[in-house]
């Protein structure tokens, strides 16, 4: 049953009272990923030379060991898919927080991209056995868990529901794997994706709870886009429409790119500071904090490289170099799911404090979009 409640204005306090994170299959070495994703044997001679020279490079750049695809290699089948990982991620979250499928009121799925229809959110309540409950699906690239979170720990804030299950995944390996391709056309914006997204995802249970309640609270959360005058900087060349299958393969419209770095710079690094660094002191200013109480500070960025210097950036506001937290190295970067996967890492094996802040921030790039949320333990 839904329940709203009859007094929108009353704020309730949020709390995060289950977590939970699935990744498909075993840890993958980083001189695996080739046998897994594919060998792209029709790709151009130039491009293909162009990607051995490249390989060891961005393993020193992005410094992930180990990955994970939800992908047998043998077979060539995939072992996942976005809904199946939600629903095991799901799962872990609600026996994390003590409760039962149907006792949720809302649930929030949010993921890089999507063109299924039903929608995710649908299928992974059905999936769940929920009979009844709101959902939505938001797909906004790396900062879709955060607008998932926003808009569920924003409508159990104001009392319209009591609990809220809100989940990402993402599913990178199958856009990355060799048959994906119409490989005679593949461009090398193209190809270095491959070296850094990985499979998984991730769930939290959000509750309304009393002021005085132990645990971990949402004190704030954030978004914005910023690329109304920026060039997109990811993504594929699909219309606002459907096209036919067929013509879309040939024109290699599927394929899923990023700029290079250089091309990146000029769009991310502007003249007074980098536009993740400007987009998080605006959240700040909307909700200060002593940043000498930051206990980790989740920057979520696919590569080791660009997070040192966003770190260079942030300890001049003062936000310490060592709070910096990430999982990455362990399994590559699964994408939305980062966020929660890390806070499920913070809570089941970091002893928190009372007064220990959590902040998180992120900057996509397929159009510049930025989020973030404050978290406290009391």
């Amino acid at each position: 049953m839904i329940r709203q409640n009859s007094n929108p204005q009353a704020l309730n306090p949020v709390t995060i009272a289950g977590s939970g994170s699935f990744l498909p299959g075993k840890p993958i070495p980083a001189d695996e990923v080739d046998y897994y994703l594919g060998e792209l044997t029709g790709a151009p001679e130039k491009t293909r030379k162009w990607l051995q020279r490249i390989k060891s490079l961005m393993r020193e750049l992005v410094g992930v060991d180990f990955y994970h695809f939800a992908l047998n290699p043998e077979t060539r089948k995939f072992t996942e898919d976005n809904v199946t990982m939600s629903v095991k991620a799901a799962w872990k979250a609600l026996e994390d927080a003590g409760m039962k499928a149907e006792d949720i009121e809302l649930m929030v799925y949010g993921s890089a991209h999507q063109h299924q229809m039903p929608t995710a959110s649908v299928r992974i309540q059905e999936a769940l056995g929920i009979e009844q409950c709101a959902e939505f699906s938001i797909h906004a690239n790396c900062t879709s868990a955060y607008k998932a979170l926003l808009l569920a720990s924003d409508l159990i804030r104001n009392g319209r529901y009591k609990n809220a299950l809100v989940i990402s995944s993402s599913m990178s390996s199958s856009e990355l794997v060799a048959e994906y391709y119409n490989q005679p056309l593949v461009r090398k914006e193209e190809l270095f994706l491959r070296y850094f997204l990985s499979d998984g995802a991730s769930a939290l249970v959000l509750r309304a709870d009393d002021e005085d309640a132990h645990g971990l609270k949402i004190d704030y959360t954030y978004i914005e886009s910023i690329g109304g005058k920026k060039p997109s900087a990811m993504g594929n060349q699909r219309p606002a429409y459907w096209m036919n299958p067929k013509e879309e393969y040939e024109k290699g419209y599927h394929h899923l790119a990023q700029m290079f770095r250089e091309e990146l710079s000029s769009s991310f690094h502007e003249e007074d500071g980098s536009v993740f660094l400007k987009g998080l002191q605006r959240m700040l200013t909307n909700h200060p904090v002593n940043t000498k109480k930051i206990r980790f500070f989740q920057v979520n960025f696919p590569s080791r490289h660009i997070s040192e210097l966003i770190m260079d950036e942030c300890q001049a506001i003062g936000i310490p170099r060592d709070t910096l937290y990430t999982k990455m190295a362990s399994m590559g970067y699964i994408g939305p799911p980062m966020a929660f996967l890390c806070l499920d890492r913070i809570r089941k094996e970091e002893i928190l404090q009372p007064g220990d802040i959590i902040l998180s921030f992120v900057t996509e790039v397929s159009k510049f979009m930025q989020g973030g949320y404050i978290l406290s333990y009391k």
